[in-house]
């Protein structure tokens, strides 16, 4: 699949030629309730969010419940310190029996919804919701066999690269295409939460898309709509974001997520970006032409009679646009004009006697 080609995803046309596809990103924001998992859709849509995602699995799909080394979160810089992979997995996820409702009401609000199945179990159970792409999470872009799972159902699958290196990457490109991926999308993403602007690394960007040669994007853990905005300058056609309704209720990913109006604004800014990014072009655009007018060309500036010379007392550059462009002023110094002028007149070779 070339880097130019066009993706389709429930009708939304996804290249370079099209608006960044925005997806905002559920995660664990319905602080385990079905109710405000529906606002959070109600408010992505009406944000601007082109689709919304979720994550598909259970604590027991993801970890043991055991307190041993390695089990709980010891990093001092991270969220989640000190918590218990099983117990923060059990307050994240997204109960299952929830997500066919959901998906109707996102269907039902103009949404695309699909999910990120975190293992096996979780793709079947999403084929029973015929969800329309796949996504798998940065920590998941090793796990070969889920990526082949995913990819053996033909749908588009967007993978975040996250932590990977060079060589994983390739891996599992490889794999997803060998596996029936046609359509494949990249996602630049660095995996700490919320990320830092300077280990965002967009640039690379481009560099993937050669690579690989497919359409690469975004998934944005930074605060606010900066990196997002300039990544489309660099060529991402996708962006994710977390989203909520409001930081301040919390929740475990609330505080790397845009709120409704946040989210609005990363539309605007995006579609502005893309919008922007044109063509290459020189010289005056259709909009730009009656400006035109308004650059500097030379002018009579006093009143003449015919067979008097142009001196410099008498022509100048100013501005409006009708006149001979400025660079002949030292052509048409010292010239005489073959009839009355008045002040205001716009030199013309017409306007002059031969030398």
């Amino acid at each position: 699949m070339s880097s130019t080609a066009t993706i389709q995803i429930d009708g939304h046309l996804i290249g370079p030629g099209h608006r960044p596809f925005l997806i905002a990103e559920m995660s664990g924001n319905h602080n385990q309730s079905l109710d405000r998992a529906m606002a959070i859709i109600d408010a992505a849509a009406d944000a601007g969010a082109h689709a919304i995602k979720l994550q598909t699995y259970t604590a027991d799909t993801m970890t043991l419940d055991v307190d041993a080394h390695g089990f709980r979160i010891d990093d001092e810089r991270s969220l989640w310190q000190g918590a218990s992979l099983y117990k923060l997995y059990e307050q994240a996820h997204t109960p299952w029996d929830w997500h066919a409702p959901i998906f109707e009401h996102a269907r039902r609000r103009g949404l695309s919804i699909f999910s990120t199945p975190f293992d096996e179990t979780a793709v079947d159970f999403l084929e029973s919701l015929n969800v329309p792409c796949y996504k798998i999470a940065s920590f998941e872009n090793t796990d070969l066999p889920l990526i082949r799972k995913v990819a053996s159902t033909g749908k588009p699958v967007i993978i975040s690269t996250g932590m990977a290196s060079l060589g994983e990457l390739d891996e599992s490109v490889r794999t997803a295409r060998a596996a029936g991926c046609r359509d494949l999308i990249l996602l630049k993403c660095t995996s700490t939460y919320p990320a830092d602007a300077r280990n965002t690394h967009l640039n690379t960007i481009a560099h993937m898309q050669q690579l690989f040669d497919c359409q690469v994007g975004l998934s944005d853990h930074t605060m606010g709509v900066g990196a997002a905005v300039a990544s489309v300058a660099l060529g991402a056609t996708v962006i994710e974001k977390h989203f909520t309704l409001a930081r301040a209720d919390g929740g475990v990913d609330s505080q790397f997520s845009l709120e409704p109006a946040e989210f609005a604004q990363l539309a605007v800014e995006t579609e502005r970006a893309w919008q922007a990014m044109g063509q290459v072009h020189y010289g005056a655009t259709d909009a730009e032409k009656p400006s035109l007018q308004f650059r500097r060309s030379l002018y009579v500036v006093r009143d003449l009679r015919a067979g008097d010379v142009l001196g410099p007392d008498a022509v100048r550059a100013i501005r409006p646009g009708f006149g001979l462009p400025p660079k002949h002023l030292d052509q048409v110094i010292g010239r005489r004009v073959r009839q009355d002028v008045t002040r205001g007149t716009p030199l013309s070779w017409s306007l002059m006697l031969p030398e």
